[in-house]
């Protein structure tokens, strides 16, 4: 547990001037929920969210120590598209969190991956992200490798690190990319109204770079695919938010889709080099959810 304080400097909610705060390092609705328990106090006396303060009061708030997550096998299906003694390539469902984290500390992709490997993964990411080398989001498909021992791990890391790891997504984007193909390259960052989210900004940023080209032209809506130079978090649809295309059914960076959960995003092909040196391409069908909404928009 740590109190951290600031001194107000412009007049606003206290949730959101909070939750803007670098020094305190918390999103809107992690301040809100302090508030409530009334971990948060602005001139010693305790305050309600919509509180409005004003320059020179001073907030402090106390952060309870986040607690330890370990990840536990769990026995879920999942689809193993290739495997062998250093690393395997799963072909993850639209829907399923990667690793256990707040709200999600079990029926992930760790905990089916645990099971399956006997607990045989790479120890690098610690106990939560075993053998994790990358991540795709709970409502993106598709595939991702899985390191089985520390030297695969560090050696597929460094692929990702030096841009030679080769990662094709495809998606269905709201209105048309002008041109039809090209490459977006905008530094991302961490929004500060909404420390949950990212965005295209200059400040404290990293570069990230997509490329990007159409492959079918719907009405109001396209079929597009997608290389990553750079594998930013939210990359893609932060990016197409950014040109004003957002990613279809993406309520975070865009607005939902009718019967769709979630983005419309695959992660259809990877390719890199396995530690033995062999080159290697996976590439995954578009899923069901992805069909039927290109049947949708078409009809």
């Amino acid at each position: 547990m740590r109190t951290e304080g600031f001194e107000v400097s412009k007049t606003g909610r206290l949730d959101k001037i909070a939750s803007e705060c670098e020094q305190i390092g918390l999103s809107r609705s992690a301040v809100q929920t302090l508030i409530q328990s009334g971990q948060v106090t602005v001139n010693g006396k305790a305050a309600s969210k919509s509180l409005n303060v004003k320059p020179g009061d001073i907030v402090e708030i106390i952060i309870p120590d986040p607690q330890e997550l370990t990840a536990r096998p769990q026995d879920i299906p999942i689809e193993i598209v290739y495997e062998d003694g250093e690393l395997l390539v799963v072909n993850k469902p639209k829907g399923m969190v990667v690793h256990p984290a707040a709200g999600n500390p079990d029926g992930t992709l760790v905990n089916a991956l645990m099971y399956h490997c006997k607990g045989r993964l790479s120890s690098i990411n610690g106990v939560v992200r075993p053998g994790i080398v990358h991540r795709i989001d709970k409502f993106t498909s598709g595939l991702l490798m899985v390191a089985k021992t520390d030297s695969a791990h560090n050696f597929l890391s460094a692929q990702i690190k030096d841009h030679s790891f080769e990662r094709e997504y495809q998606a269905i984007v709201c209105g048309t990319f002008s041109p039809s193909s090209g490459t977006i390259n905008a530094p991302i960052g961490r929004d500060r109204s909404d420390r949950k989210k990212m965005c295209v900004t200059e400040r404290n940023s990293k570069n990230a770079v997509t490329h990007y080209e159409t492959i079918e032209s719907l009405r109001g809506y396209s079929h597009v695919s997608f290389k990553l130079e750079t594998g930013r978090t939210h990359q893609i649809r932060v990016h197409c938010a950014f040109k004003g295309h957002p990613v279809l059914g993406d309520d975070v960076y865009g607005k939902p889709f009718k019967g769709l959960e979630g983005q419309c995003l695959h992660a259809k092909r990877i390719g890199f080099v396995h530690p033995n040196g062999e080159y290697m391409s996976f590439d995954s069908p578009l899923p069901d959810y992805f069909i039927k909404a290109l049947e949708t928009i078409r009809k």
